[in-house]
Formats: structure tokens, C-alpha cells, sequence
């Protein structure tokens, strides 16, 4: 298998069936791939809607009988994947899937570790606490690790398996993103970012919390040392 695109999900509902769709309809040219989604112990409707998705070939479905974080979601989607190229996809339609192909390629061009930016691109409708809180992060980041990154907390990332295996990741909840960045950056491997295009759901909706923020601050630097 050529590519893996692993999809963390909980409470997704309204979006996970688009989500799928839109994946499901990409084109990876000359690539063997599947996607791998994780439905982290969700309670509402989004294990019926993923069963209609059975009978789809590429498509694996994995379950979690209790929520247990984006993390659990993330490292059970990539321990039960098989591609030399992983992607992470969210499933909330944040990040349009469209653009994936547009990460996967630079890969194939010999790039290690791609992140989409988030803030070399557009992002729109995000709350300024929410703008100010990932972008002081990813300067935490640049500063503690002597690299530049402008998105640490993007949903959108792209790896060489080779680099994932060699992680030995830890975390189960949203503190996995600076885990992987943090130990990424440590093995003096060199993240590419590309500029991508998002769209930030209602506050209503959104799962991450100041104490999440806290938390990834936290992994940056015990990582570090």
C-alpha cells in the first residue's frame, strides 16, 4: 500500500459522510491507497452513518467502544494502516480533503514530514482566541525547537511511515499534535509546510479547550529535554 489517509472521529455526524465522500473521490495518481477511520466511541449517529460505508473497498472502519481521545484515535488508525505515506484528516470539514493531494505530492517529491499551515494560507472564521492561542503555540515551537513552523496544531499532516514508526507516540488525547512535532523536530528532521485553505466550524462545536492549550505547552517542553 502506497498511501494511508487515517481519519480521527467522534460526534461527527453532520459532517463524517461528506467528509468520506470527499475523500473517497480524490485522485492520487499512480497510488495504491485506503483510508483508515477511527470512530473514537462516538454517541451519536456516526457509527450508523459509517456503517453505510461498509461495502466501500478502500475503506476500513475502526471502533472504539469509549471515547478516548484524538490521540487513541490517531496511533489505532496508524498501527492498523498499511501505506509508506501516512495523512491525517479531521473530520469535522475544517480542511477540505481537496487539498490533500497537493501534501501527498511533495512527499513523493522527497519531503519527510508535510504540514499544511493553516497561517500561509486562509484560515477564516477563527475565533481570535482561538487564531492568538495556535499561533503563539507554533512560536513556543519555533522558539523551544530552533525551527520555524507556523502551524504546529494542524489537522492536516503527511508523513513517511519511516518517520511515524520511529516516534513511539504516547499521548490519547489532542496533546498528540505537539507530541509528534516536538519529537519530529528533536530527531532533526525538517518539517515542509504548504499553504492551505480552512474554514473554522461554530465555537459551539469546537472539542479543543484553554486546558488542551495548557497541555500541548506542557508537551512542547517535556519533549524538549
Amino acid at each position: 500500500m502506497d498511501l494511508s489517509i487515517v481519519v480521527p472521529a467522534f460526534n461527527e455526524e453532520t459532517s463524517i459522510a461528506e467528509v468520506l465522500t470527499r475523500v473517497l473521490a480524490l485522485s492520487f495518481e499512480g497510488l495504491e491507497w485506503e483510508v483508515v477511520v477511527v470512530d473514537d466511541g462516538s454517541s451519536d449517529r456516526t457509527a450508523e452513518i459509517l456503517h453505510g460505508f461498509l461495502d466501500v473497498k478502500r475503506l476500513k472502519i475502526l471502533t472504539h467502544k469509549k471515547n478516548q481521545g484524538k490521540g487513541a484515535a490517531l496511533r489505532n488508525g496508524i498501527e492498523n494502516s498499511s501505506g509508506v505515506i501516512v495523512a491525517f484528516q479531521d473530520s469535522d470539514l475544517e480542511y477540505d480533503p481537496g487539498q490533500l493531494p497537493t501534501l501527498v505530492r511533495e512527499i513523493q517529491r522527497g519531503t519527510d514530514v508535510v504540514y499544511g499551515s493553516r497561517f500561509l494560507g486562509q484560515a477564516q472564521d477563527m475565533t481570535f482566541l482561538f487564531n492568538f492561542g495556535n499561533r503563539f503555540l507554533s512560536l513556543c515551537t519555533s522558539l523551544i525547537y530552533r525551527a520555524q513552523v507556523s502551524d504546529m496544531e494542524t489537522g492536516f499532516k503527511v508523513f513517511r511511515r519511516r518517520v511515524l514508526d520511529g516516534l513511539e507516540l504516547k499521548s490519547l488525547g489532542f496533546d498528540i499534535e505537539p507530541e509528534i512535532t516536538a519529537k519530529i523536530l528533536k530527531k532533526g528532521i525538517k518539517i515542509k509546510e504548504v499553504p492551505i485553505n480552512y474554514r473554522a466550524r461554530a465555537k459551539t462545536h469546537k472539542k479543543i479547550t484553554l486546558g488542551d492549550g495548557v497541555k500541548a505547552l506542557y508537551t512542547l517542553i517535556k519533549y524538549r529535554f
